[in-house]
């Protein structure tokens, strides 16, 4: 009789219309922890890029226009603007890149914690220290890679 009563109360609270967010739950990333963090961040980072990529593209063929348009093109990447979206770009590049790696271990089941009984209320026993060290891990080689940008397109020789 419990269990029953305990799987109505966990139905109606999720299918309840006060508790419907839409696209508002999936742009938080609050409040969820670190996998809901990293996932967010994974999702607008592989946005950026693919808008960058697509941009890139555009850029790079403008070389069919002459040296005139291609050196036009090349100007806008040559401003304190132009240098801070390429710091961003390398450090978007860099947190997709190591999040996925620590994703693709994850899905090998390399750095998971012990697997646990799934009782309500739902705990995630794959978010250990291994897995907030990758989550770091990342975040710090995209920082670190963002100040070796900046100081190669802001430095002095």
């Amino acid at each position: 009789m419990e269990t029953s009563k305990r799987n109505v109360n966990f139905r109606n609270r999720f299918v309840s219309s006060e508790n419907r967010e839409g696209i508002k739950a999936w742009l938080n990333p609050f409040g969820y922890g670190w996998e809901r963090v990293s996932y967010w961040l994974q999702r607008l980072t592989g946005l950026f890029l693919l808008i960058y990529f697509i941009g890139h593209v555009f850029e790079t063929s403008s070389i069919i226009g002459g040296p005139d348009v291609w050196n036009s093109m090349l100007e806008l990447t040559q401003t304190p603007m132009g240098h801070l979206f390429l710091i961003l770009v390398i450090g978007t590049s860099t947190f997709h890149s190591a999040n996925g790696i620590r994703l693709i271990f994850t899905h090998l089941g390399i750095g998971l914690g012990k697997p646990g009984r799934p009782d309500y209320p739902y705990l995630a026993s794959s978010l250990n220290y291994r897995q907030k060290s990758g989550i770091w891990i990342a975040l710090i080689l995209a920082a670190l890679a963002m100040l070796f940008g900046a100081q190669v397109l802001f430095g002095k020789g």
